[in-house]
């Protein structure tokens, strides 16, 4: 029960680190670079291709799909930017979003408190605003890894569970389960990078037979569940606002929705794909750079295949979400309105 406890206050003391220092990387560098990023996205909208540039660039700068994709909505919103035009925005945010995770694979253990105490002196000594916020950023990243150190710890007693090691067995032999598992993960938690980062973790963790505890071919369906998840930003955002901009929160869950049922089937042959390319090595040392690899595969994949089809895209949304008919005017109340005007007269 003891080690129970303990093993559950470290997975959640750690995620609780992570995402304060996700929130704090990512709210400085918005404050520092926000206004330039919203004049980027303004500015390259007019070709599709700049569009998705755009969504990846203004999303690995401030680290947060969620701030691209509210930006973009609240565009659409204001009538700045046209739903087909915000559209590829939303794709390039996808596979900016990936950055994240190609960064935590970096093996950082060694350096994670010279980030945190560069970070904080910068942020304490700084008298310039976007030198303090530059600071704040880099203590942010550095609580970041310490989070992720705090959970890999935590993680380590769970390999040799067998309880535990034969549920992950169960899920990573039905892929279907492991996307709801990855979905309502990110539904619960409200951050893609965090699933991810608890993912790589678990991956990184050697079962008895000295390989990963969970593989390439089980994490895979749990990053198409995150992939998933992540949309329900969007949606909340689009609450209260004009009905293009709902299209566009639409057009982000079919996007990442036709992506999870394409590539769940395909789950074999894309990890065998994600396996060939570099690096190559002991499974358990490098799955944490696959499975980053795998979700910049699969958002780029899914962009390839859905950008020439913007056209198709807006049909739907606009079918799904067509225009509301206006109400007709009362007959009775114009009748007696018009008598009385000439009553007046």
């Amino acid at each position: 029960m003891e080690d129970i406890m303990t093993t559950g206050l470290g997975l959640l003391g750690g995620l609780a680190i992570f995402l304060y220092g996700m929130k704090m990387m990512s709210s400085n560098l918005q404050e520092a670079a926000g206004e330039r990023m919203r004049s980027i996205l303004g500015a390259m909208t007019k070709n599709p291709v700049l569009g998705v540039l755009a969504g990846a660039v203004a999303t690995a700068v401030l680290q947060s799909s969620s701030a691209t994709t509210v930006m973009t909505i609240g565009f659409v919103s204001a009538g700045l930017m046209r739903l087909p035009q915000a559209i590829p925005i939303i794709m390039g945010a996808n596979i900016g979003t990936t950055v994240t995770a190609q960064i935590l694979a970096f093996k950082l253990s060694d350096f994670i408190l010279a980030f945190v105490v560069a970070g904080f002196l910068i942020m304490s000594v700084a008298k310039r605003q976007r030198v303090k916020l530059g600071g704040s950023a880099l203590f942010g990243f550095g609580l970041l890894f310490v989070g992720i150190e705090t959970m890999g710890s935590a993680m380590k007693p769970l390999a040799s569970d067998p309880l535990f090691t034969g549920l992950i067995a169960q899920v990573s032999d039905a892929p279907v389960l492991g996307v709801v598992v990855g979905t309502a993960m990110t539904l619960i938690v409200q951050s893609s990078s965090a699933t991810i980062a608890v993912l790589q973790n678990l991956a990184a963790q050697p079962g008895p037979d000295g390989a990963s505890i969970i593989g390439l071919d089980g994490a895979i369906p749990f990053l198409l569940g995150d992939n998933l998840g992540t949309t329900i930003t969007a949606l909340l955002a689009s609450i209260g606002q004009s009905r293009d901009a709902k299209r566009v929160a639409l057009s982000h869950c079919i996007f990442n929705l036709s992506g999870c049922l394409l590539f769940v089937g395909l789950t074999g042959p894309f990890a065998a794909f994600v396996a060939a390319l570099p690096p190559a090595g002991a499974e358990v040392g490098i799955i944490a750079r696959q499975i980053a690899n795998a979700h910049t595969c699969f958002n780029v994949a899914m962009t390839l295949i859905w950008l020439p089809l913007v056209p198709v895209m807006v049909k739907l949304v606009t079918l799904a979400l067509p225009e509301r008919p206006r109400r007709p005017r009362n007959p009775i109340m114009g009748a007696d309105q018009e008598r009385r005007g000439t009553l007046t007269a």
